[in-house]
């Protein structure tokens, strides 16, 4: 990467830093649902240990897609 592209937005760095982000907020689900079992309800814990990571997840695929998507628009305006 160029220090053109990053001035001039060509390319994004924001996907890469969704990446990283996703392995952060894995490790809090895990870390909170940890929280949960040990304080509330095991059971608790267990949901959220499952559903969190899901919905993290869905939520980083959706902005990578966002992103995707104007990777295609580029290539197709570059045609």
């Amino acid at each position: 990467m160029e220090p053109r592209d990053l001035l001039f937005f060509d390319k994004m760095i924001v996907p890469k830093v969704i990446q990283v982000l996703y392995w952060v907020l894995l490790v809090v689900c895990v870390i909170a649902a940890l929280g949960v079992m040990f304080t509330q309800s095991f059971f608790l814990g267990l949901v959220v240990l499952v559903v969190m990571p899901l919905l993290v997840r869905i939520y980083s695929e959706l902005m990578i897609v966002i992103f995707k998507m104007n990777e295609a628009l580029q290539t197709i305006k570059t045609k």
